[in-house]
């Protein structure tokens, strides 16, 4: 395992492993490179050119879309054409058994017979799909015309002494970055809706740490509350909230509002509890009554753009609902 250079503030509004597609026609080195890749990326791998452009295609084909964004229609406001957005979708994805064979970065050897490495990130030019090219140490110029086209994102001479090590963090810097554009055109609406926080770096490193704590692989921006759902290899599940002044007024005035009880408005007064009213639409209500404990945590604070509080919690393994198939399943060939 090698270490890896930070990755960049900005935290993808989700993320889960993806597949590295890697084409070479030698089946040693494919069996090497497969062996050494982190297990954290699960790998494919392809002998020829025209079976890789095969599978990702019809991995194209076979792909949702990301139905985050519809359009509105108000008849009763100044601007009645408006664009409505589903957080809900985002998690949903964490229930496409499917969502772990994505291919998000393909690696292409340059000297292959028939249809060498640059011709194939060429003839994939219009996939959603990062591009790594090995080169021998004669190859370097036609890397670079390659780069400088925009038909590659980074390239590796095979021959460098540290060309694994590189490849390892030129795959997790282009992962990040390939679910940063899967998202790109919600990140605009996502501070109008409440979720704000996702720009901000501090608690993209609130985020990155939590998650280190719990091994945790994927994240999917979450609703009611606002945060992140996390999941580790085997499906084990936390939902990280995050509130902020504005929020933790809402839950204060709703409380009072259902006549909650008083500890319960005195702890969120003083700023001292998280609360976590998932059975519902965040918010306390009535039915909670004396056991609205069982559903907070202790407030921690987190201070960025703005000041957050924010709290884990573990989650039961039937909620969200819906069959999810773990990483460590998908591995095991459950889901793939």
């Amino acid at each position: 395992m090698t270490l890896r250079p930070p990755l960049p503030p900005q935290l993808p509004v989700y993320r889960h492993p993806s597949t590295v597609v890697i084409v070479d026609d030698s089946p040693s080195f494919l069996a090497s490179l497969r062996f050494q890749l982190d297990e954290r990326m699960p790998g494919k791998t392809f002998a020829d050119a025209c079976g890789a452009i095969a599978w990702l295609r019809a991995r194209a084909r076979g792909a949702e879309p990301g139905r985050f964004l519809s359009p509105t229609i108000d008849t009763f406001s100044a601007q009645p054409l408006n664009v409505a957005l589903h957080v809900e979708r985002i998690c949903a994805i964490a229930a496409r058994p499917q969502r772990f064979a994505e291919p998000s970065v393909l690696v292409a050897d340059y000297a292959m017979p028939g249809m060498n490495g640059v011709q194939l990130c060429q003839a994939v030019r219009d996939l959603p799909c990062k591009t790594i090219l090995l080169t021998g140490t004669a190859d370097e110029r036609i890397a670079i015309d390659a780069f400088n086209r925009g038909l590659i994102d980074r390239y590796i001479r095979k021959s460098d002494h540290d060309a694994l090590e590189r490849l390892d963090a030129d795959l997790a810097t282009l992962q990040h970055a390939w679910f940063l554009e899967q998202a790109a055109p919600l990140r605009s609406l996502l501070p109008l809706h409440g979720y704000g926080f996702i720009d901000d770096p501090a608690i993209a490193a609130l985020a990155a740490r939590e998650a280190a704590d719990r091994h945790c692989v994927e994240h999917y921006l979450f609703h009611d509350p606002a945060g992140l759902l996390m999941a580790d290899r085997d499906g084990r599940r936390w939902l990280l909230v995050i509130e902020t002044e504005q929020t933790m007024r809402a839950h204060l005035e709703m409380a009072r509002d259902d006549g909650a009880p008083s500890a319960l408005l005195a702890a969120l007064e003083a700023r001292v509890v998280i609360p976590n009213f998932t059975d519902g639409d965040g918010m306390y209500s009535a039915r909670f009554g004396k056991d609205w404990y069982r559903h907070t945590a202790p407030a921690r604070v987190c201070e960025g753009h703005q000041r957050y509080y924010w709290a884990v919690f573990d989650l039961r393994p039937d909620f969200p609902p819906g069959r999810v198939t773990p990483f460590a399943g998908f591995l095991a060939g459950d889901g793939a």
